[in-house]
């Protein structure tokens, strides 16, 4: 009788460091888990690596039995593009190293660490580094396709603040990347979104943020038109150290909520100051606030970053049935403000959303072709994501997703953020790095020719015949 892939790699990785866990053994069902529940896959071998050297057998186990293989950091992408049916996981959630350096103001991140343990860490010396908005998020995923959040506008994307990276390449060698060794490589890596390689240690750039003043402020659902408009004509003005998001969402029926607006659908804004005290940041609000009718909640208010990185952790916990879809927006005139007013009223279940993410700021400092993101001159980046419990919604949310996303996409700039996209096809990854992509094809016929890192929103090997008659 043959034996699994499970059995086989216990037998051939005789000085593994970690845990290699098969479909036989007890452990199976939460090894296999992902964020997303809508993603229901059965991997041959879950390995979860403990060092770069296990990451390197692990890959190299997975090629020789010509298994594909998925690299899972946080496991929190909505296409579940950290697992894969009856092939190998690379699971990195034991790479959980921290070290701070305050005199350089940087941090070295394990590449299976999530964002709250690394919030921690750096928090405790007043010093942060731009990340999401979901603290149980993996580092890795974010750090490789982009990095929105609260930052955004006065520090820029996670990839912006990327110094250096340490990887194990699809050949097993480990290398490291950063401005002075091996640029294109370190290029490729800041955005690529997984495509040349498993991260497994980043370094990251740090910025003073102890204080910010942050929190939603939520309006009735059935003033959308005029919040939102209000919005778009406010942010661009606003200093870079105000971030807000606009938001469609339910207010959540726990406290702090108070009872008589709990369930209920708002048009919000979700805020963060980090530039000054509560009275600052009530004067750079002022202006978007003064020109709307009184909210029914205004719950911006002093807050440790690492507190404010959390406080949507207990609305999203794992285990949640998510379907995402995604743009970049430039503008948003007056037609596409009523077209988000009629979906946003018409939210599917209490937890699904719609985000508009600011990307100015800090973000158009760095040039379109600096790093793979190619939507520089994108104002806002929209993700509408259908999100429930109960898996009997699953085709209800996902059908409120597409359309939502359809009747919107018209006045998108075409591309979309790799890392809130869904399986779409290759037509639309090309799309969303714009004049980057066939720089990035080259690098990764020069690093991954055989496109063994082809679970993710896939840059497909440049052809060798014109690889090679590049000049």
């Amino acid at each position: 009788m043959s034996s699994t892939p499970a059995q086989a790699a216990r037998r051939e990785l005789t000085d593994f460091t970690g845990e290699l866990i098969g479909p036989e053994d007890s452990g199976y069902p939460r090894a296999r888990a992902v964020y997303n529940a809508m993603i229901d896959k059965r991997p041959a071998l879950v390995a979860r690596c403990a060092d770069p050297k296990a990451v390197a057998d692990v890959i190299a186990f997975a090629r020789a039995h010509s298994l594909p293989l998925a690299v899972r950091g946080g496991g929190h992408h909505g296409a579940g593009l950290g697992t894969v049916d009856g092939g190998v996981v690379a699971d990195l959630s034991l790479l959980k190293d921290i070290r701070v350096d305050p005199a350089t103001r940087a941090v070295r991140v394990g590449g299976g660490c999530v964002w709250a343990e690394v919030d921690r860490a750096t928090g405790a010396y007043g010093l942060a580094t731009p990340s999401g908005i979901v603290s149980t998020t993996g580092v890795g995923g974010i750090a490789t396709g982009g990095g929105l959040g609260h930052l955004t506008r006065r520090c820029g994307l996670s990839i912006d603040n990327l110094l250096a990276a340490d990887l194990v390449l699809a050949d097993g060698r480990r290398v490291r990347v950063g401005v002075d060794e091996d640029s294109d490589l370190f290029w490729a890596v800041r955005g690529g979104g997984g495509n040349f390689g498993v991260v497994t240690s980043f370094l990251f750039r740090l910025h003073e943020v102890a204080v910010v003043v942050a929190g939603p402020t939520f309006w009735p659902v059935e003033m959308s038109t005029e919040v939102l408009a209000a919005y778009r004509d406010f942010l661009p003005s606003a200093p870079r150290e105000l971030n807000a998001f606009f938001m469609y969402g339910t207010v959540p029926s726990v406290p702090p909520f108070p009872e008589g607006i709990r369930l209920r659908k708002t048009a919000g804004v979700v805020w963060c100051y980090a530039g000054g005290d509560t009275e600052a940041a009530a004067r750079e609000m002022a202006p978007l606030l003064d020109v709307l009718p009184a909210p029914m909640l205004h719950a911006a208010g002093p807050m440790s970053y690492p507190d404010l990185q959390s406080m949507f952790d207990g609305l999203y916990p794992p285990g949640d049935q998510w379907y995402w879809r995604a743009d970049f927006v430039r503008e948003i005139p007056d037609e596409a403000v009523e077209l988000h007013a009629r979906y946003g009223a018409q939210l599917p279940t209490p937890q699904s959303t719609m985000h508009l993410y600011p990307i100015d700021g800090a973000v158009h400092d760095v040039g379109p072709a600096e790093t793979p993101w190619g939507y520089r001159d994108a104002r806002w980046a929209s993700v509408y994501a259908g999100v429930d419990r109960a898996p009997d919604n699953a085709g209800l949310i996902k059908r409120w997703t597409v359309d939502y996303f359809e009747a919107l996409h018209p006045y998108s700039a075409g591309g979309a953020y790799v890392n809130m996209m869904m399986d779409e096809g290759q037509e639309r990854v090309r799309a969303s790095y714009r004049g980057n992509y066939d720089r990035l094809a080259r690098i990764k016929a020069d690093h991954d020719p055989d496109n063994v890192f082809r679970l993710n929103q896939n840059i497909q090997p440049a052809p060798k015949a014109r690889y090679e008659a590049r000049p």
